[in-house]
């Protein structure tokens, strides 16, 4: 279940915070660094993934995987932006998709291997799709800043 407003309180922001820096922490260290018994900590960190406030994941750089084409995707539709956003979420080099306002109806990132995979990306995967009207990549030069700490502000 997820709740649609979830309050976080000063425990629960520590928590967040320090979960960001290490998912792998343990309670023992969890529970010392925000002033909780271990079980009341472990309550926390349930209750705040089981209201959907959070997630531990692990998060993968891309080009130490090979992926150095990463790039967004904007894609302006004509007709049911809801069908095209559902089907493109289903294709595995997506990885971030939004409905926007503005210029794009679908804002996409994506991770493609090289220059060949993400032109067939483009040209067989989102090109075909019913709706889908001009498409606008914006290759990556430089990841500058990718942070996660805006939920423990």
């Amino acid at each position: 279940m997820t709740d649609t407003n979830v309050t976080l309180d000063g425990v629960d922001r520590a928590i967040v915070q320090e979960l960001q820096i290490d998912g792998r922490m343990p309670y023992t260290e969890l529970s010392r660094r925000v002033g909780l018994s271990q079980a009341a900590t472990r309550q926390r960190v349930n209750r705040l993934i089981d209201r959907g406030a959070m997630q531990v994941v692990a998060v993968t750089d891309p080009s130490t995987l090979g992926f150095d084409y990463p790039a967004m995707v904007g894609i302006a539709v004509d007709g049911d932006v809801i069908q095209v956003a559902d089907a493109l979420a289903e294709i595995e080099e997506v990885s971030y998709l939004v409905i926007a306002a503005g210029r794009f109806d679908i804002l996409a990132e994506i991770v493609c291997s090289d220059a060949d995979h993400l032109l067939r990306f483009v040209n067989d995967d989102i090109r075909p799709l019913q709706g889908v009207r001009d498409v606008e990549l914006f290759n990556y030069l430089r990841l500058v800043k990718q942070t996660y700490t805006w939920g423990a502000r």
